[in-house]
């Protein structure tokens, strides 16, 4: 079905932006970067194109909503381990994010995130195994 994955986020600044995530540890394709928008590597296949406002606009005639007040969805991301999570939510923290909830252990996931510098939301999980069947 579908060969890649295209996360769109509309950032105020996109330098402080690219910067947040470069401190976690992301990198970004040079060929899909410039001063409009940025093409972070998430994995393979998988990438967030960081917009700056002005730019995004030119997608939508739809308002863009403040993420730091307004929640459209976020992003998950599976992670190798809970240690892993944990790391990566340590590091936006110390980048500048903030964590909007406790990290949750279901037994079968362990799930933890992170809000970025615009606010939006990204959840990290690790999955251990199936959910229980009812």
């Amino acid at each position: 079905m579908h060969q890649q994955i295209y996360v769109n986020l509309p950032c105020k600044d996109l330098a402080a932006s690219k910067a947040f995530f470069e401190a976690i540890g992301y990198q970004f394709n040079p060929a899909f970067t410039n001063d409009k928008g940025a093409g972070m590597m998430l994995g393979e296949n998988l990438y967030a194109m960081l917009l700056a406002h002005d730019f995004a606009k030119t997608f939508t005639d739809k308002a863009l909503v403040d993420a730091k007040t307004a929640t459209t969805g976020w992003v998950c991301l599976s992670c190798e381990s809970a240690e892993e999570v944990d790391a990566l939510v340590a590091k936006a923290v110390a980048a500048g994010g903030t964590t909007p909830n406790p990290a949750q252990d279901h037994g079968f996931m362990y799930g933890h995130g992170f809000e970025d510098l615009d606010g939006h939301h990204w959840e990290l999980v690790h999955m251990r195994g199936m959910p229980p069947q009812e």
